[in-house]
């Protein structure tokens, strides 16, 4: 089961002699998932009990930014598993443990952990608690617990120190290199408004009424070509540049370049000589 974002994981497993014995930070479990009180060790013959608690503070651990790994529960023959540590306990000096069962976990630090311990909750021994895993039986409690992968925050990349020689060698443009291209298009505008008549916007001779009329020669500088400067003069109306060019119609372009391929027609009419 994947942990939920904002879940922590346990960084401690404890016993009480009762919830209020419990130190700061510590959560005592004080009953079942049926809400059954959760009482250990009272029964017939034992006046006084105790309660498990879970913390997910780091500073309430031996080792700060350890997280709890793993649970077992274990019998009074098992040996200790290499790496796991029996639980805490926060008892008063006439309470005791019954070493007939008994919890130990494992801790890893933070930095390495993956799989770890989210929760532990407590029920009957027929209840079947969903997305949890039974660790075992106490008394006549079942113990369950939470696992899930550790969401690790994504780490920063380092900025780099690069040194002035190798800036030197790279191929993007630097602050200066901007500035001089930016100084000199301005300089080659003024170039061309200086000697050329550059038409403005609402002179446009191409309908800029909707984005479609937009040409891509608005704006471009036009000067007249000096073949017909010599030819405008004051008072002329607007034809009169074109005063020395020679109009021709339909008909007298196809009389002036008529051509009937007579020539041609008749060589290709010629038979070839016949093969003796």
């Amino acid at each position: 089961m994947a942990a939920q974002p904002e879940q922590a994981p346990l960084t401690g497993v404890a016993w009480a002699s009762s919830p209020g014995a419990a130190p700061f930070g510590w959560t005592p479990i004080t009953s079942t998932l049926e809400g059954a009180t959760a009482n250990f060790g009272k029964g017939f013959g034992q006046k006084s009990g105790y309660v498990l608690c879970i913390t997910s503070t780091a500073a309430s651990e031996t080792s700060p930014g350890d997280v709890v790994a793993d649970v077992q529960i274990l019998s009074e023959k098992m040996p200790l598993p290499t790496g796991y540590v029996y639980i805490k306990e926060f008892l008063e000096p006439k309470t005791s443990i019954s070493k007939k069962k008994r919890i130990c976990v494992k801790l890893v630090p933070l930095g390495v952990a993956e799989l770890v311990v989210f929760d532990i909750m407590l029920s009957g021994k027929s209840k079947v608690v969903p997305c949890y895993m039974k660790i075992g039986e106490i008394s006549s409690f079942a113990v369950w617990c939470k696992k899930g992968h550790l969401l690790k925050p994504k780490p920063l990349p380092k900025p780099r120190n690069i040194s002035p020689a190798m800036k030197g060698l790279s191929l993007e443009p630097t602050d200066q290199d901007n500035k001089k291209t930016e100084f000199a298009s301005e300089k080659s505008l003024t170039r061309i408004g200086s000697k050329h008549v550059s038409l403005k916007r609402d002179d446009s001779i191409y309908d800029t009424s909707n984005l479609y009329g937009i040409s891509a020669m608005d704006g471009v500088p036009f000067a007249l070509h000096p073949k017909f400067e010599s030819s405008i003069t004051s008072g002329t109306n607007a034809f009169s540049i074109f005063t020395d060019l020679n109009i021709k119609c339909l008909a007298d372009i196809e009389k002036e370049y008529d051509y009937a391929f007579v020539v041609e027609r008749t060589a290709a009419a010629r038979l070839p000589p016949s093969i003796c």
